[in-house]
């Protein structure tokens, strides 16, 4: 199989936050933690995740940052928008998802990362106000002040390439609108400030325009629109998202496909989660509810297919809550109650309860999506990346497509195009040439 042509990771990679919050600032801590020595990367696939390469008897599995030339940590700087003026240190405080131990070993480096003034729009995000925040005439002007400071940044810091992530919160459920179906069509959108274009877009737009790979890690429709897409085809940029696989979510594309491999019938899943950090207080809102509650109730319809299996899963009751309950903080708790039909119709019960730290499941997954869409550009990918669909509860992808929800289908896709970029042979698990 011939190898991809991949240009090597030379010089430092910008790594652009949109929300200096409770994830970006463990994102940032988390990594330069990691480069002293003060912790492991757990939970990070570019960092400790190894790759099999040929047949199991060769006994080849070596870890996927010696086989692709992934961007050291070394080699990484961060910056971003927040609508509080805090700098990560504060933030990180006042976040209070890491140890203050841990935060003081390297308060200088977080202090050094002050946020630059955000594009906000209170109408789309009702629970949240700052005083941090970009100001002009009309939308056309906000791309051009985010194009500004990405500009600022890559000079001032020497930088050879840049990725976006969006890391800011969920914003009210919005549908395709006429703005969103070409650049055209959005660039004029921007002049008569339509209200279909909401702050996450702007910042897509900005991003692309600018030459930057984009990663959308809330439900928002940023990039998931033919605008976006055909500007990141044209720009030859990679783009992915959206919504962070974390918590309960994480969980259901584990045991669903379980349960659907032994054909196991579903009646009802039962969701509930309970979270008190600014993400929890924003989905408190039932505008920005509805976004989340979409990206997580269609997990189920994908991965079970109803359609095929109506005796198994045509009359399954899906429900999903979310609680603010500020005592947790960070610290989120999701509870699903499973009714399963097994043999002859007899009923049976699961029960989990997952106590989990929303950022610290965050934070491993916006570093490898850096890294990742870095390395997809510098091989020439551009336009959807859904072999990155593995970190996302809500995977975009191409029309006509349904998305893979199936997280061991997703890790065999990104893995097989990781052997693909590489020229090594795609692994199909057939196995019959061990027996031949």
């Amino acid at each position: 199989m011939k190898k991809a042509e991949i240009a090597p990771a030379r010089g430092k990679l910008g790594v652009l936050l949109v929300g200096l919050g409770a994830v970006s600032t463990t994102t940032i801590a988390g990594v330069l933690a990691i480069r002293k020595g003060l912790a492991k990367p757990i939970g990070s696939l570019t960092q400790m995740g190894t790759i099999r390469l040929g047949k199991r008897t060769e006994g080849r599995s070596p870890k996927i940052s010696e086989v692709v030339p992934l961007v050291d940590l070394d080699h990484i700087e961060f910056a971003g928008w927040d609508i509080f003026d805090d700098n990560c240190y504060q933030a990180a405080r006042t976040a209070g998802v890491l140890e203050p131990g841990l935060l003081d070993q390297i308060k200088p480096e977080l202090e050094a990362i002050k946020p630059w003034p955000a594009v906000f729009d209170q109408r789309y995000v009702k629970r949240l106000d700052g005083p941090n925040v970009k100001t002009g005439d009309n939308k056309k002007n906000l791309p051009d002040q985010l194009r500004a400071d990405i500009r600022a940044f890559k000079k001032d810091r020497g930088l050879d390439r840049m990725v976006m992530v969006w890391c800011g919160s969920t914003e009210v459920f919005m549908t395709e609108s006429a703005s969103h179906q070409s650049i055209d069509a959005f660039e004029k959108g921007l002049e008569s400030n339509d209200p279909a274009i909401p702050s996450s877009m702007i910042y897509t737009y900005a991003a692309l325009m600018e030459g930057v790979p984009y990663a959308n890690g809330a439900p928002n429709l940023s990039a998931d629109v033919p605008a976006m897409v055909s500007l990141a085809q044209r720009q030859k940029l990679p783009v992915v998202g959206k919504d962070f696989k974390t918590g309960q979510t994480l969980i259901k594309t584990v045991i669903a496909p379980g349960l659907k491999a032994r054909l196991l019938g579903v009646d009802g899943w039962y969701s509930t989660n309970i979270l008190g950090n600014r993400d929890g207080e924003v989905l408190d809102d039932p505008e920005s509810f509805k976004t989340k509650e979409e990206s997580k109730k269609s997990v189920l319809d994908y991965i079970l297919q109803p359609q095929l299996y109506p005796d198994l899963y045509g009359h399954l009751c899906h429900v999903v809550r979310i609680n603010y309950y500020p005592p947790r903080g960070d610290n989120k708790e999701g509870w699903d109650n499973i009714d399963l039909i097994g043999w002859l119709g007899y009923p049976m019960q699961l029960k989990i309860n997952f106590l989990c730290r929303d950022s610290i499941l965050a934070a491993p997954i916006v570093l490898d999506l850096a890294l990742f869409l870095d390395l997809a550009k510098r091989a020439g990918m551009s336009g959807i990346q859904e072999w990155l669909s593995f970190y996302f509860k809500s995977p975009m992808h191409a029309p006509g497509l349904y998305p893979e929800h199936d997280l061991f289908i997703q890790l065999m896709k990104l893995k097989n195009t990781l052997r693909h970029m590489i020229g090594e042979e795609l692994i199909t698990h057939l196995g019959l040439e061990y027996y031949d």
